[in-house]
């Protein structure tokens, strides 16, 4: 079995997870557009992470993608879909450089390179100075030690991946996760019944269908990347954000994951988000 990865030291460590949930497997690093442009600008498309192990599945040249859920787009190439997902490890945010949001001092400046986060940072403390910080995991707490920001906000499953989780300073859950965050989604060609079968002997029910719940959120609000979305399900409840990434204006939800779009539609989830698109661009 050939997996195909990003070169990234964190989706090399996620590759090696799957491989050895596998029994063993080769694992494919492969260079994504996204990994040749990290200084382009935020508002990029998801797909810039994904097209290059895409097009690798679709050529044969290997037999499962493995992804960081968060950055699979809700729309998958034709003769392409998703099959499995080991267990979820922390979906939260972490943060970095003090021991919880309340401990910053007024107008600390705490980085991070989501608009998800910033908008919800801003509406929980809008005396931050929230500013970009961009790079990997090693990069930005270079950057935090270097006193760049007085805080970061990252991924706790990428920081626990990493082996880095003794930098975590907090776990944020105030904020709303990225939808499919601290998932490792494998995707394969769907005329590949072995890979779909070797994908499900490691998937985890419960990660699969809170994963299932998220994505079909983001799909039936029409979201992108950049929109600052959360979505957390959990024993079919959704917990939900939508917001303008200044903070101005926010919308928060918790419902049975059948109800969830609907109620956020009805509150007028569209208008902010065609809102943020426009900020985004």
């Amino acid at each position: 079995m050939r997996l195909g990865t990003r070169g990234s030291a964190l989706a090399l460590a996620q590759a090696e997870m799957v491989a050895h949930a596998l029994g063993g497997a080769q694992v494919v690093p492969i260079t994504t557009s996204g990994d040749r442009d990290r200084h382009g600008p935020p508002t990029q498309d998801k797909e810039r992470w994904v097209k290059e192990l895409e097009l690798a599945l679709l050529a044969g040249e290997v037999d499962l993608a493995v992804h960081s859920a968060k950055d699979v787009p809700s729309q998958l190439p034709e003769g392409l879909e998703l099959v499995g997902a080991p267990p979820r490890a922390d979906p939260y945010d972490a943060l970095v450089g003090a021991p919880s949001l309340g401990a910053l001092a007024e107008g600390a400046r705490v980085g991070t390179a989501s608009r998800r986060r910033a908008a919800q940072l801003r509406a929980l403390r809008e005396d931050l100075e929230v500013v970009e910080l961009r790079g990997n995991v090693d990069t930005r707490l270079r950057r935090l030690a270097d006193g760049e920001v007085d805080a970061a906000v990252l991924a706790t499953a990428g920081l626990a991946r990493l082996g880095r989780a003794e930098a975590i300073g907090a776990v944020l859950d105030e904020l709303v996760p990225a939808p499919g965050q601290g998932v490792v989604v494998l995707e394969a060609r769907t005329a590949d019944g072995a890979a779909r079968d070797a994908a499900q002997r490691i998937t985890d029910a419960a990660t699969w269908s809170a994963l299932s719940a998220e994505r079909a959120l983001v799909r039936a609000l029409d979201a992108s990347c950049h929109t600052p979305l959360g979505a957390h399900a959990s024993d079919g409840i959704v917990r939900s954000f939508v917001g303008l990434p200044d903070g101005s204006a926010w919308l928060r939800d918790e419902a049975p994951a059948e109800q969830a779009a609907q109620r956020l539609l009805a509150a007028g989830a569209a208008d902010l988000l065609r809102q943020a698109e426009l900020m985004g661009a």
